[in-house]
């Protein structure tokens, strides 16, 4: 007599190019991942770290920053995030603005960090890899700062 086989976990299957697949063995039917969704994820995880100031760099954070303010929309900007999502795995490009003051290797370790913790929890993808790209340093008086002052009255 046969022994029924143990269910595994999450396992992912084949999977098409802009996402993933993932399957229970022995379930009907299948779920798929999009790379929208890991670059959410990876976006969401990156500004929780301390001393990231913004993702993306020149034009993309600008835009970025245009879609961000539209009331009621639910944009979550993925600017600064890329990501090529396999079968089972997940690689990230990040670009990001790193507050002045703060030190770029610990921030960076710190990202890394939890871009793979919570983008490996979320989907069941295995981070192989995730490259930063440190592109500017916000200043404290950038962005219409306290210390700025008027011309005109």
């Amino acid at each position: 007599m046969a022994q029924p086989s143990a269910s595994k976990p999450d396992t992912p299957s084949v999977g098409a190019g802009s996402g993933s697949s993932l399957n229970e063995e022995g379930a009907a039917g299948k779920t798929t991942i999009s790379s929208v969704v890991v670059q959410k994820v990876a976006g969401l995880a990156t500004r929780e770290v301390t001393g990231i100031h913004a993702l993306g760099g020149g034009v993309s954070r600008a835009f970025g920053a245009i879609r961000e303010r539209i009331p009621g929309s639910g944009t979550v900007t993925t600017s600064g995030v890329s990501v090529e999502v396999g079968e089972k795995q997940a690689a990230i490009d990040l670009d990001v603005v790193v507050e002045y003051g703060a030190r770029i290797v610990d921030v960076a370790r710190a990202v890394r960090r939890n871009v793979i913790g919570q983008v490996e929890q979320i989907t069941g993808l295995e981070v192989i890899e995730v490259n930063i790209a440190v592109n500017d340093i916000h200043l404290p008086d950038e962005n219409g700062g306290e210390t700025e002052t008027s011309r005109v009255e």
